[in-house]
């Protein structure tokens, strides 16, 4: 786990302000999903199976091809 999940992790469970910290919990999803998309456009570009990017994020082939196959 990433120092900044602990971080963000940590802040939640510290008891901050639910709505604050549900705010900056979910620019955090979307600053990961965008890297995540970027990775994944890299890997594809080397030339990387499906099959070995889907294994790497703990998924089935399916759902990331459906995810970003298209893109």
């Amino acid at each position: 786990m990433s120092d900044q999940i602990r971080t963000a992790i940590g802040a939640a469970d510290a008891g901050g302000e639910p709505l604050v910290e549900l705010r900056r919990l979910r620019a955090l999803h979307t600053d990961l999903a965008r890297a995540e998309a970027e990775q994944v456009r890299r890997a594809r570009a080397r030339e990387y199976s499906w099959v070995a990017i889907a294994d790497a994020l703990g998924v089935s082939r399916q759902a990331v091809h459906k995810k970003y196959g298209r893109r």
